[in-house]
């Protein structure tokens, strides 16, 4: 008898209905037996309940350990702090995972892109303590621990020794912050040399590395960033294989995960059925290999890379240049997986 799984489905603001609506089809035509359970977060959250993320949200994840999550809108320049920062920090999601990969039938000025960003989750600059000294002087401060530095380090490596990855690289500002960035690396090389000499290891400084993404993406395999610094070359990183859209996320704490597509709410499109759902798709593939159920995730692989290389116009949604919208997608995509 098939194993059922027990996950927390957030659907989030704008899009996020749609494209985690169409996550949830394709899993559940996989024949994967999931017991969903609804909880909400962001503006709908605040709606509903008050906050935009009730307690309730957050003891579910704590319950159940699992989550297939849609995106979260979170105000510039005032307002509510950002819902998944919230998320990562109550739950100790200490490892953001981004792969990111060419894929067929997507053309970008890149080939054989497979980069995987492994990113520290839970301080940094995104630690969010800041205050204004004097009026038109704001001081941030970055929290940099000698053990979140070893324990992003150690799933970097970890990650790369299990997934048959060639080398992890490291990028800094040692330079320019010596004791901040300085103690990331100290503890990087720290964990490679005690557990992990089969690994190759290199460090470069963040604005080198991201030239040298620029210049040739092809040259780099597993990426382990501090916070900051894994938000900004994760986005970059997704550009070079076709943007957003067609990349997955998720955030890795111990026994616990929750899976999320990396693009925004995209409130301008929502509920207009123009959204892409790939990433929202391809996140839940990540999600059925954490729970074991590798061959369904292969399939649904399988079948969204088949409807992307055949290339037409009318089975792929327009920011990837086609026509279609989320339905219809997500339908291709399960019409290949039954056929």
């Amino acid at each position: 008898m098939a194993k059922t799984h027990a996950v927390v489905l957030i659907e989030g603001d704008g899009i996020g209905p749609e494209v985690i609506g169409a996550s949830r089809r394709v899993i559940e035509a996989a024949g994967v037996s999931v017991a969903w359970k609804v909880h909400y977060a962001g503006a709908e959250a605040f709606e509903k309940h008050g906050a935009v993320l009730p307690a309730a949200t957050i003891e579910a994840l704590r319950e159940h350990r699992c989550a297939l999550k849609g995106p979260t809108g979170t105000p510039i320049g005032g307002g509510h702090t950002s819902v998944n920062v919230q998320i990562r920090q109550q739950l100790n999601l200490y490892a953001a995972v981004r792969p990111v990969r060419s894929i067929d039938g997507i053309d970008t000025r890149y080939k054989d892109v497979e980069i995987v960003i492994v990113r520290e989750n839970t301080e940094g600059l995104y630690s969010g303590i800041e205050h204004q000294i004097i009026p038109g002087v704001v001081e941030s401060l970055k929290i940099v621990t000698e053990a979140a530095c070893t324990r992003i380090a150690e799933f970097g490596f970890a990650y790369a020794r299990e997934h048959q990855r060639k080398s992890v690289t490291v990028f800094h500002k040692a330079n320019i912050l010596k004791m901040a960035d300085g103690l990331f690396l100290k503890c990087s090389r720290a964990v490679r040399e005690k557990s992990f000499k089969d690994i190759e290891y290199k460090e470069l400084i963040i604005d080198n590395g991201c030239m040298q993404l620029v210049r040739d993406p092809s040259r780099f395999d597993v990426l382990v960033l501090d916070n900051f610094y894994g938000d900004i070359v994760s986005d970059l990183c997704a550009g070079l294989v076709g943007g957003l859209g067609v990349v997955p996320g998720a955030n890795f704490g111990d026994g616990i995960a929750v899976f999320e597509s990396v693009h925004g709410s995209a409130p301008d499109i929502a509920g207009k059925g123009l959204a892409n759902p790939l990433a929202a798709i391809m996140s839940g593939v990540m999600m059925l290999n954490y729970l074991g159920e590798t061959a369904a995730a292969g399939r649904i692989k399988g079948a969204y890379n088949a409807v992307l290389a055949a290339r037409d116009p009318a089975l792929r949604t327009r920011d990837i240049g086609g026509n279609a919208g989320t339905q219809a997608f997500t339908d291709a995509v399960i019409a290949r997986l039954k056929g």
